[in-house]
Protein backbone atom coordinates (compact mmCIF):
# COMPACT_ATOMS: atom_id res chain seq x y z
CA UNK A 1 0.00 0.00 0.00
CA UNK A 2 2.06 2.51 1.19
CA UNK A 3 5.21 0.92 1.80
CA UNK A 4 6.38 -1.45 -0.90
CA UNK A 5 7.93 -4.86 -0.18
CA UNK A 6 11.42 -4.05 -1.43
CA UNK A 7 11.44 -1.37 1.26
CA UNK A 8 11.26 -3.69 4.07
CA UNK A 9 14.58 -4.57 5.66
CA UNK A 10 16.25 -7.76 5.90
CA UNK A 11 13.84 -10.56 8.22
CA UNK A 12 11.25 -7.54 8.37
CA UNK A 13 7.59 -8.42 7.48
CA UNK A 14 4.19 -6.33 7.01
CA UNK A 15 1.87 -6.76 9.54
CA UNK A 16 -1.09 -5.01 8.25
CA UNK A 17 -1.35 -2.14 5.52
CA UNK A 18 -4.75 -0.25 6.29
CA UNK A 19 -6.32 3.73 5.49
CA UNK A 20 -8.26 5.68 7.82
CA UNK A 21 -11.42 4.45 8.46
CA UNK A 22 -14.35 4.99 5.45
CA UNK A 23 -16.26 7.14 7.56
CA UNK A 24 -14.19 10.18 6.83
CA UNK A 25 -15.97 9.83 2.80
CA UNK A 26 -19.21 10.02 4.61
CA UNK A 27 -19.10 14.13 4.45
CA UNK A 28 -17.89 14.23 0.82
CA UNK A 29 -20.05 11.39 0.01
CA UNK A 30 -22.84 13.66 0.98
CA UNK A 31 -21.64 16.63 -0.87
CA UNK A 32 -20.94 15.11 -4.39
CA UNK A 33 -24.92 14.13 -3.91
CA UNK A 34 -25.93 16.79 -2.95
CA UNK A 35 -24.26 19.37 -5.55
CA UNK A 36 -24.94 16.50 -8.13
CA UNK A 37 -28.82 17.19 -7.26
CA UNK A 38 -28.63 20.91 -6.90
CA UNK A 39 -26.45 21.78 -10.00
CA UNK A 40 -29.36 18.87 -11.93
CA UNK A 41 -32.26 20.92 -10.45
CA UNK A 42 -30.59 24.13 -11.88
CA UNK A 43 -30.07 22.22 -15.20
CA UNK A 44 -33.48 21.70 -15.04
CA UNK A 45 -35.17 25.02 -14.21
CA UNK A 46 -33.01 27.02 -16.60
CA UNK A 47 -35.50 27.57 -19.36
CA UNK A 48 -34.82 26.42 -22.61
CA UNK A 49 -36.03 29.41 -24.57
CA UNK A 50 -34.10 32.22 -22.72
CA UNK A 51 -30.94 33.75 -24.54
CA UNK A 52 -28.44 33.39 -21.99
CA UNK A 53 -29.26 29.39 -21.51
CA UNK A 54 -25.96 28.53 -23.17
CA UNK A 55 -23.73 30.43 -20.37
CA UNK A 56 -26.21 29.70 -16.95
CA UNK A 57 -25.81 25.84 -18.10
CA UNK A 58 -22.02 26.12 -18.81
CA UNK A 59 -22.31 28.21 -14.88
CA UNK A 60 -23.85 25.32 -13.31
CA UNK A 61 -21.64 23.14 -14.82
CA UNK A 62 -18.11 25.22 -13.98
CA UNK A 63 -19.46 26.13 -10.28
CA UNK A 64 -20.38 21.56 -9.40
CA UNK A 65 -17.14 20.43 -11.01
CA UNK A 66 -15.14 23.09 -8.52
CA UNK A 67 -17.35 22.42 -5.90
CA UNK A 68 -17.15 18.39 -6.31
CA UNK A 69 -13.47 19.12 -6.75
CA UNK A 70 -13.33 20.83 -3.46
CA UNK A 71 -15.79 18.80 -1.38
CA UNK A 72 -15.73 15.33 -2.59
CA UNK A 73 -11.88 14.49 -4.51
CA UNK A 74 -9.82 16.24 -2.80
CA UNK A 75 -10.97 14.31 0.58
CA UNK A 76 -10.97 11.00 -1.36
CA UNK A 77 -7.67 11.67 -2.72
CA UNK A 78 -6.49 12.78 0.96
CA UNK A 79 -8.08 9.66 2.41
CA UNK A 80 -6.38 7.20 -0.04
CA UNK A 81 -3.26 8.84 0.12
CA UNK A 82 -3.01 8.53 3.69
CA UNK A 83 -1.89 5.12 4.39
CA UNK A 84 -0.48 3.08 7.86
CA UNK A 85 2.06 0.27 7.80
CA UNK A 86 2.86 -1.84 10.73
CA UNK A 87 5.66 -4.48 10.31
CA UNK A 88 7.50 -6.69 12.68
CA UNK A 89 10.44 -3.44 13.01
CA UNK A 90 8.21 -0.04 12.47
CA UNK A 91 5.09 1.81 11.83
CA UNK A 92 5.11 3.76 8.91
CA UNK A 93 2.50 6.87 8.94
CA UNK A 94 2.23 8.39 5.32
CA UNK A 95 0.61 10.81 3.98
CA UNK A 96 -0.19 13.48 0.79
CA UNK A 97 -1.06 14.05 -2.37
CA UNK A 98 1.82 15.96 -4.40
CA UNK A 99 3.98 16.54 -1.39
CA UNK A 100 4.67 13.11 0.24
CA UNK A 101 4.89 13.20 4.16
CA UNK A 102 6.09 9.76 6.00
CA UNK A 103 6.94 8.93 9.38
CA UNK A 104 8.19 6.27 10.75
CA UNK A 105 8.32 4.95 14.40
CA UNK A 106 10.85 2.15 15.35
CA UNK A 107 8.86 -0.51 17.14
CA UNK A 108 11.75 -0.77 19.95
CA UNK A 109 11.39 2.91 20.71
CA UNK A 110 7.48 3.05 21.18
CA UNK A 111 6.97 3.90 25.07
CA UNK A 112 2.71 3.88 25.10
CA UNK A 113 0.26 2.56 23.03
CA UNK A 114 -3.44 4.06 23.96
CA UNK A 115 -6.74 4.11 21.95
CA UNK A 116 -10.05 6.15 22.52
CA UNK A 117 -13.41 5.30 21.21
CA UNK A 118 -17.01 7.62 21.69
CA UNK A 119 -19.42 5.40 21.40
CA UNK A 120 -20.49 6.39 17.67
CA UNK A 121 -16.67 5.54 17.07
CA UNK A 122 -17.35 2.36 19.11
CA UNK A 123 -20.84 1.03 16.30
CA UNK A 124 -18.57 1.86 13.34
CA UNK A 125 -15.36 -0.31 14.80
CA UNK A 126 -12.32 3.03 14.73
CA UNK A 127 -10.95 4.96 16.86
CA UNK A 128 -8.23 7.34 17.85
CA UNK A 129 -5.08 5.51 18.26
CA UNK A 130 -1.93 7.66 20.46
CA UNK A 131 1.18 6.41 20.07
CA UNK A 132 4.14 7.54 22.62
CA UNK A 133 7.76 7.00 21.48
CA UNK A 134 11.25 8.04 22.77
CA UNK A 135 11.78 10.16 19.40
CA UNK A 136 11.38 14.05 18.44
CA UNK A 137 8.09 14.06 17.82
CA UNK A 138 7.38 12.32 21.26
CA UNK A 139 3.76 11.60 20.90
CA UNK A 140 1.52 10.73 17.84
CA UNK A 141 -2.47 10.75 17.85
CA UNK A 142 -3.84 9.00 14.63
CA UNK A 143 -7.69 9.18 14.02
CA UNK A 144 -10.22 7.51 12.73
CA UNK A 145 -7.74 4.01 12.67
CA UNK A 146 -10.07 1.07 11.73
CA UNK A 147 -10.23 -1.43 13.76
CA UNK A 148 -8.33 0.23 16.38
CA UNK A 149 -8.73 -2.77 19.19
CA UNK A 150 -6.55 -5.14 16.55
CA UNK A 151 -4.55 -2.78 15.82
CA UNK A 152 -3.27 -1.61 19.38
CA UNK A 153 -3.38 -5.51 19.77
CA UNK A 154 -0.71 -6.18 17.25
CA UNK A 155 1.53 -2.92 18.06
CA UNK A 156 1.59 -3.85 21.52
CA UNK A 157 2.55 -7.53 20.73
CA UNK A 158 5.06 -6.11 18.78
CA UNK A 159 6.41 -3.22 21.63
CA UNK A 160 6.35 -6.37 24.21
CA UNK A 161 8.30 -8.33 21.23
CA UNK A 162 11.06 -6.19 20.99
CA UNK A 163 11.32 -5.18 24.36
CA UNK A 164 11.83 -8.80 24.73
CA UNK A 165 14.25 -9.23 22.08
CA UNK A 166 12.36 -12.01 20.54
CA UNK A 167 12.09 -9.86 16.94
CA UNK A 168 13.78 -11.58 14.50
CA UNK A 169 11.33 -11.77 11.48
CA UNK A 170 9.28 -14.66 12.63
Amino acid sequence: MTLPDHHLTQGERRIRSFHPHWKRLAGPFVALVLVAAVSGAALWLIPPEWQYTLYARAAVVVIALVLLTIWSFAPYLRWKNTGYVLTTHRFTISRGVLNKSTDEIPIAKVNTVSSDQTLVERLFGCGTLTVESAGERGEIVLRDIPHIQDVRTDLFRLVEDASDGEIDGR
